[in-house]
């Protein structure tokens, strides 16, 4: 089927022009320089060494465009999984990572195969937010100490802890440090925009690193905090697997491959406006997943869709995915090549670029203008966003997701309306469209609106109040109901067979289709339970 169809393999059949292809080469070698210093940033924040982000941006950067639905997606290591690798690799070592990521990359196959990538969708725009923004706070919050040259042996992972850390040693900040720090932070945030051939991070690597290495400046690199980085790729490896580690690490694994659907898809969304395309969602799910199992076996890091990445490659040329490609081998070559150098660079200029990143994740104007609408979304984006900060993203996601739900049932319920009847008309619209005559006294019409779902059952017990001795006959009409699920059957029942019981006589009229053969399926909505019309109803009511 075309839907898990890789786009590389369709636009190879339908023929790639030979200026595509050279403008192709071009933003791929570019998008490789960008995300060099970004793969490495990651690498370290994330708790391991830099290498590993590397090649993850390698790998899982090549799968991603050779099999994904994307024409222009870049994949590789971002900001939105340090959270959760620092918290595994803190936890369960690397080993421990490599696991959690294979078993997120079974989870996105999975998911892609069962067509999930329309289903995503509908995950709350808010608790993206929120998590988001709370993952930005913590990578700003990781980077101080690079930032700030602090000698500190070892930083607590809490984020109160973190601080209390920070606060306790402002008195041995590095001046050195903060220079760097400060000078690549501003670098990297507008140094494109007066050497526009070299993109902000790595002009201010460059610099940074001439200038520590120039004058001989007392500031930790990353050759003297991990050793150099190797020039090749590691040789596969599979970790020892057990019951007891699949089952600690089911939760963390399955909060990589949401997140990974997530930010893969939104990114694939963002580019697909950008270039009129449309990708598809389930190959590149599926591509996905691929990608972080063969990243884990070369003991990478967990992999998505990077926006910024993709964003740089269409704007220098890139159409289809070989652009990603050649991304990836770029990296490749400089690994090869380079390694030695880039062991040279400073870690303060790694936590200036990890602060611009952080920034650009915040998005604090969504932020805020959320906090300015409805009080629900403001309370699912607050209790994620402190969630994600104080404890850790998998806890903020599950109570995220549960509230959002909880908060939009209460909304459903807020509009489902179950109300007499007693005037010629409900607004507008007559009882009777010819005769315009009032109702009979005995009977007493209900009209409800809005789903009648577990949310909104109570309504319906509410309404018994208002049955009197006088009425013989209850209509309840059903014009404004789409849907009614197991507890609003059952509720509905209780109604129907208590009514009965006190001798009235109750008709269900004006149904929606699927409404009316879910509730014609029930063995107790015999006795002409269903009604044709009100006017049926009156006349059978008067002949009685």
């Amino acid at each position: 089927m075309a839907e898990f169809v890789p786009k590389l393999l369709t636009l190879w059949r339908t023929g790639i022009p030979r200026a595509q292809l050279r403008r192709d080469i071009t933003a791929g070698i570019i998008v490789g320089v960008v995300a060099l210093p970004l793969a490495i940033a990651f690498g370290i924040a994330s708790g391991v060494t830099p290498e590993k982000g590397l090649v993850t941006a390698i790998v899982a950067g090549f799968v991603i465009s050779a099999c994904g639905g994307s024409r222009v997606q870049i994949g590789g290591p971002t900001g939105a999984f340090i959270v959760i690798v620092y918290g595994i690799v803190q936890k369960h070592g690397v080993d421990g990572l490599i696991i959690a990521t294979g078993m997120a990359g079974v989870l996105l196959v999975l998911m892609g195969l069962l067509r999930f990538g329309q289903l995503l969708k509908y995950f709350p725009h808010t608790l993206v937010v929120g998590f988001t923004s709370g993952i930005a706070l913590i990578i700003f919050s990781g980077q101080v100490k690079d930032l700030l040259g602090l000698d500190i042996a070892t930083v607590p992972p809490d984020f109160f802890g973190k601080w209390a850390a920070y606060l306790g040693n402002l008195g041995h900040v590095n001046g050195w440090a903060l220079a760097v720090g400060v000078g690549s932070l501003l670098v990297s945030a507008y140094g494109s925009r007066f050497v526009r051939f070299l993109p902000g991070p790595m002009l201010a690597i460059l610099l940074s690193t001439a200038a520590v290495a120039l004058f001989q400046l007392p500031v930790s690199t990353i050759q003297d905090q991990f050793g150099a980085i190797p020039r090749t790729l590691p040789a596969p490896h599979v970790p020892h697997v057990d019951l007891a580690t699949l089952h600690d690490l089911i939760q963390p694994a399955l909060a990589i491959a949401l997140l990974g659907a997530i930010e893969s898809l939104l990114s694939a969304v963002v580019a697909d406006g950008m270039i009129g395309g449309r990708h598809r969602s389930n190959m590149e799910l599926v591509a996905q997943g691929g990608a972080n199992l063969l990243s884990a076996l070369f003991g990478g890091i967990p992999a998505t869709g990077a926006i910024a990445r993709t964003a740089t490659n269409v704007k220098n040329g890139g159409r289809t995915p070989i652009a990603g490609m050649v991304h990836a081998l770029t990296l490749l070559v400089i690994m090869l090549l380079a390694a030695p150098w880039a062991g040279m660079i400073p870690m303060a200029c790694l936590a200036g670029i990890l602060v611009v990143v952080a920034y650009n994740m915040s998005e604090w104007r969504g932020f805020v203008e959320v906090l300015k609408g409805n009080r629900y979304d403001a309370v699912v984006l607050l209790v994620t966003f402190i969630l994600t900060v104080v404890f850790d993203l998998v806890l903020a996601i599950e109570v995220g997701m549960v509230l959002a739900a909880f908060l939009f049932m209460k909304r459903m319920s807020d509009i489902t309306d179950l109300r007499p009847v007693l005037a010629e008309g409900e607004g507008e619209e007559h009882l009777f469209d010819q005769e315009h005559q009032r109702l009979p006294s005995h009977v007493l019409l209900f009209a409800i609106s809005g789903p009648l779902f577990f949310g909104a059952a109570q309504k319906f017990q509410d309404v018994l109040g208002q049955i009197h001795d006088r009425h013989r006959v209850v209509v309840l009409r059903m014009r404004h109901v789409p849907f009614i699920d197991a507890t609003g059957i059952h509720r509905l029942k209780g109604i129907v067979l208590h009514l009965r019981a006190r001798g009235r006589r109750v008709h269900l009229i004006d149904l929606d289709p699927r409404v009316r053969a879910e509730l014609a399926a029930e063995d107790w909505a015999g006795d002409g339970l269903i009604a044709d019309s009100l006017e049926q109803v009156v006349a059978d009511a008067g002949d009685r």
